[in-house]
This record gives C-alpha cells, structure tokens and sequence, in this order.
C-alpha cells in the first residue's frame, strides 16, 4: 500500500525566504538538464548522473551535491511521464523521429529531498538549505510514526501551497505496516501533467 504524509512546515520570514531561493536554484538545474535530455533522448536517471553531475555541480556548487543528484531524478522523472507515458500527446513512440519537445519547469516547481538531505530525529525535522540546515520542531501522530518506522521512503517533496505555506509530502510505501487509523493513500494527479511543468513544442 502507498501512503501520503504531509507535513506543513512553520516558517519564519527568513526560513520562508531561504527556501524559495532553494526552489530557485533547484529550478533552475533542472532547466539547464531539461535541453539536454532533449537533444540526446536520454532521461535515464543513472546515465543522466554519469553525463551531466559534474557539470552541474560546477555550475552550481551552493546546491550542494545531493541536491544535484535530487534535480537530475526530477528531470528523470518527469522525461519518463513525458516521454513514455502512454497517455501522453508527446510519447516518443508516436513521435518517431520527430524531434522532442522541450521540458521547462516553473520556479514553484517542487524541491525533492531524499535521507541526506532531509533527516528526522524525536521531535526535529531537519532539512537542508543552501544556508546551512534548517529545523523544526515535529510532532507526528501513532498512526503516522508507525508509517514513518515502518514504511519504505520513496519520495520528499517540498511544495508551497496557495496560502504560501511550504509543506512536505512523503511517499511511502508498506505491505506490511499495521495502522490504527486511516492515513491517505497516494494517488497520481488527474492531470496528467503538473503544472508547474510545461512543454514546448519546436516549431
């Protein structure tokens, strides 16, 4: 079973402000990845790593070289929804040899954490910024902690959401995790994509 925990993260000013200028940052590797998954029609996260990590981390050191790692899985993850999904309008079977369209993300585009980036410990909540790590206080409920115990992490991402509020949503996934009380099971968006993503079609 699949399951989504959101957290909604209580900012100060200047939190609020350090992780907008992550999302920046973030967006802005994945827009320099995205052209080049579309020249070479690779978007295979491990061959992605291989050709493009150490260019990127040159480009952008303050991201830190976890951070890189978790913008390439976002471009990876995105290409395969674009590229292969069968309900998708640009899926490469259909285009043949027609060129790809070109994959740009928005600067409100998700920031994706993994266990080195972000890490829970008791109470705190511990996350990475390019200013150094940043914390909160966490409290999370039996049903939840039984989850995050025994759960197999698959996916942290950061959002805002439309009252400005920053919220971490983990996906996680168990066969054999025992919960007292209902949590929400993940489910695909209904669009197809998400719009923070848009595609351009070369002309």
């Amino acid at each position: 079973m699949n399951f989504l925990i959101p957290i909604s993260l209580n900012t100060t000013p200047e939190q609020y402000v350090r992780l907008c200028e992550l999302r920046a940052v973030f967006a802005q590797v994945c827009n320099r990845l995205a052209p080049a998954v579309q020249a070479s029609r690779v978007w295979n996260r491990v061959t992605l790593h291989h050709l493009h990590y150490h260019s990127l981390r040159e480009q952008f050191p303050d991201l830190g070289s976890q951070m890189v790692c978790n913008a390439i899985y976002a471009v990876s993850k995105m290409a395969r929804l674009v590229y292969q999904h069968p309900k998708s309008p640009y899926n490469l079977a259909s285009r043949g040899d027609a060129p790809l369209p070109l994959l740009r993300f928005a600067g409100n585009c998700p920031v994706y954490f993994d266990r080195h980036t972000l890490s829970i410990k008791a109470e705190q909540l511990s996350l990475f910024t390019m200013d150094g790590r940043m914390h909160f206080e966490l409290t999370l409920a039996p049903a939840k902690r039984v989850i995050f115990e025994q759960a197999k992490l698959r996916e942290i991402a950061l959002k805002e959401d439309a009252d400005h509020r920053f919220k971490l949503s983990f996906f996680l996934e168990s066969e054999t995790a025992v919960v007292t009380k209902r949590l929400p099971e993940a489910e695909p968006a209904k669009a197809l994509f998400p719009d923070y993503v848009s595609v351009e079609v070369a002309q």
